[in-house]
């Protein structure tokens, strides 16, 4: 008997005991396509010889110094290589173990930033509906999933929540792609207004969504919009990358591809790529430099911050990522995969939209392609799959809840950006079984 405690009692997954490149292996010796990186984290695949030895040289050094005491070379080195290479005005970098301690610490900075500021009445926090930030108690309020949100609703915060940027659903007949961003963008305004803007610390979203909407991208103009608000009524704009930055959807920073610039940027899963437990928050300088000459004590932190090992992991692997071209083949594998959905599922009478950017893609079912109706949500479709494709040796990332946390499905997919062109053509067929034997 099992004493772990596990995400499901009702299911027993099997045993992972070896990973090679975009595969996983249990202990039957069954091999999985990683077709989702477990959940975008697995971005250089499973055993890379040169993030393991960055690893095993560090623990020679040393394992673990506690940042109350002690900085590290590698966690150094890796804030130098994030701050050379982030958006312009980030200046430096908060490590932590997670996307939700990272989401977290984001919430926490911005608070403390107005304090220092001397303008402690702004403390309210605006997101977007079917978002995803984290499963700690400050992120799971920034979030719009209303699933994970539901049980834990009294001891959430009083977040603010517009309506997210999609496309599919909220574009009007007629309405261009860029006038629609711009009506997208304006909720935000439009929420500030009703709540008082000098009330507001900081808008908070994901530059492409992840897990909640499946890979759901921004119309153009949309985050340029965005910021214009932030800066108009004097708000920070703080950009969750958890899952989609760190060249997923290639380019380094995801925010890259709306030329946006945010003052609060959050990494993790492909900063480590699995390797070891990291993430990050960035901030610009003068997002610091008001905790610098004010108390001089960001009120924060946890025993693992700055972990040289953990650092020394995702050193290896953000230079893995800008010094073997991955970002060029993330995009040109992206639109590989891009295009082996379409043939495959673009006339599929139950799937409604294709979307993505670069190894970062989603598919969102429909019951009815012409109306765009969602299966009822009795089916669990998203589960079925996800159960079908794991029995056919896809791992992928189906969820339920897509359009209001309660109904729509969609599927999200992430490989590794080594995938290959017979892997891509591996993952569709894969999915095409488990889609036939569920729908």
């Amino acid at each position: 008997m099992s004493h772990v405690f596990p995400r499901h009692t009702k299911a027993q997954p099997p045993v992972a005991v070896g990973g090679e490149g975009c595969y996983l292996i249990d202990a039957s010796g069954k091999r999985y396509l990683d077709g989702s990186g477990g959940a975008a984290v697995s971005c250089l695949g499973h055993g890379d010889a040169e993030v393991t030895a960055a690893i095993k040289a560090q623990l020679d050094k040393v394992a673990f110094a506690h940042t109350g005491f002690f900085t590290s070379e590698p966690a150094e080195a890796l804030a130098d290589l994030l701050i050379a290479h982030a958006p312009q005005g980030i200046d430096r970098v908060y490590f932590v173990s997670g996307g939700s301690e990272a989401t977290e610490a984001a919430i926490k900075l911005a608070r403390q930033y107005w304090v220092e500021k001397g303008e402690p009445q702004r403390g309210r926090l605006i997101a977007r509906k079917q978002s995803y930030h984290g499963n700690t108690i400050g992120a799971l309020s920034a979030g719009g999933n209303e699933w994970r949100r539901a049980q834990f609703g009294p001891l959430l915060l009083d977040v603010s929540h517009i309506d997210p940027c999609y496309d599919y659903r909220l574009r009007e007949e007629g309405e261009s792609p860029e006038d629609y961003g711009r009506r997208a963008a304006d909720a935000l305004e439009a929420e500030l207004l009703r709540v008082g803007p000098e009330t507001v610390m900081a808008f908070m979203a994901e530059p492409v969504v992840g897990a909640t909407a499946g890979a759901l991208t921004p119309a153009p103009g949309y985050f340029r919009r965005i910021r214009e608000i932030c800066d108009t009524y004097g708000i920070l704009l703080i950009l969750d990358e958890v899952m989609c930055g760190m060249g997923r959807t290639g380019t380094l920073f995801a925010s890259e591809q709306d030329d946006v610039r945010p003052d609060i940027v959050c990494i993790a899963k492909g900063l480590g790529a699995g390797y070891q437990p990291i993430g990050a928050m960035l901030c610009s300088a003068g997002i610091y430099d008001a905790i610098a000459q004010g108390s001089g004590f960001f009120q924060h932190g946890h025993t693992y911050i700055g972990h040289p090992t953990a650092t020394a992991a995702g050193h290896a692997v953000v230079s893995a990522i800008l010094n073997r071209g991955l970002l060029p083949r993330v995009r040109e594998q992206g639109d590989k995969l891009a295009a082996a959905l379409e043939a495959r599922f673009g006339q599929h009478p139950h799937v409604g939209d294709l979307r993505g950017r670069g190894l970062f893609r989603g598919i969102e079912l429909v019951e009815d392609r012409a109306t765009k109706a969602p299966f009822d949500p009795s089916r669990g479709v998203a589960a079925k799959i996800k159960k079908a494709a794991f029995e056919a040796g896809l791992i992928c990332y189906p969820m339920s809840g897509t359009i209001d946390g309660r109904t729509g499905d969609h599927i999200l997919l992430a490989p590794p950006f080594i995938i290959e062109d017979a892997q891509i053509g591996e993952l569709t067929d894969k999915l095409a079984t488990a889609m036939s034997a569920v729908i």
